[in-house]
């Protein structure tokens, strides 16, 4: 983390106290807890925001989310004799759902998708032009891109439930990847599976995290349209 400067200055991010901060919120929130997702997710993002090491913390957790993410789909294709491609996870999924596991809530490093990753995707948005003069971009750009495919892809692959919590994912993803790109001086093209989901016009029924009750429709091949051809 030596490249990124700390609270903004000219100090670079240490990284024993990127680790330590990751590692804090790592075990300080979690599906096992009784709060909602959502409100853990609230509060962990106002812990990383006010860590002067917290956006450096915030990267590191994409990063790591999107890395364990890969390497479980990739082992999981192993097995199956069939190729994954980390730029595009859907063709693999449209060919292979009966057989693959989504097992976003369950990687080996315990960072929760709707509760840290939630979280660190906001403050990165948040703080998207100062991530642009401090870090190097495309790779993270890249990150959220291939976290968004997945959950798009557990909604219509892997038969996960689009509620509240993994919509909210949804969007702010779409909002940290719009902000990065209008902060770039040179917008790197759009990976394959945004531009598929720009192609489609279906609306998603969004249900209440605790009940049956559908409270709300996303279009994903919209939002990613308005946020991203702008």
């Amino acid at each position: 983390m030596r490249w990124f400067r700390r609270g903004g200055g000219d100090e670079p991010a240490d990284p024993g106290q990127v680790r330590a901060l990751v590692d804090d919120v790592r075990g300080r929130y979690g599906g096992h807890l009784p709060q909602p997702f959502r409100e853990q997710s609230n509060a962990c993002f106002a812990q990383l925001r006010a860590a002067p090491d917290g956006l450096a913390a915030a990267i590191a957790i994409v990063g790591e989310f999107a890395d364990d993410a890969c390497a479980d789909v990739y082992a999981q294709a192993a097995q199956l004799g069939r190729a994954a491609d980390r730029r595009n996870y859907r063709p693999l999924w449209r060919d292979a759902s009966r057989e693959l596991r989504w097992n976003l809530f369950q990687l080996p490093r315990r960072l929760h998708p709707y509760i840290q990753v939630s979280a660190a995707v906001a403050l990165i948005g948040a703080e998207a032009k100062r991530v642009v003069r401090e870090t190097a971009t495309r790779p993270l750009l890249a990150q959220l891109f291939e976290i968004l495919d997945l959950t798009v892809v557990g909604w219509e692959f892997a038969r996960v439930r689009p509620d509240t919590d993994t919509a909210e994912l949804a969007v702010r993803l779409i909002g940290a990847a719009r902000d990065l790109r209008a902060a770039m001086s040179d917008e790197p093209p759009l990976p394959d599976p945004v531009r598929e989901l720009m192609r489609t016009n279906r609306t998603i029924e969004i249900y209440d995290p605790q009940g049956p009750h559908v409270v709300a429709g996303l279009n994903p091949g919209q939002q990613m349209r308005e946020a991203l051809l702008a």
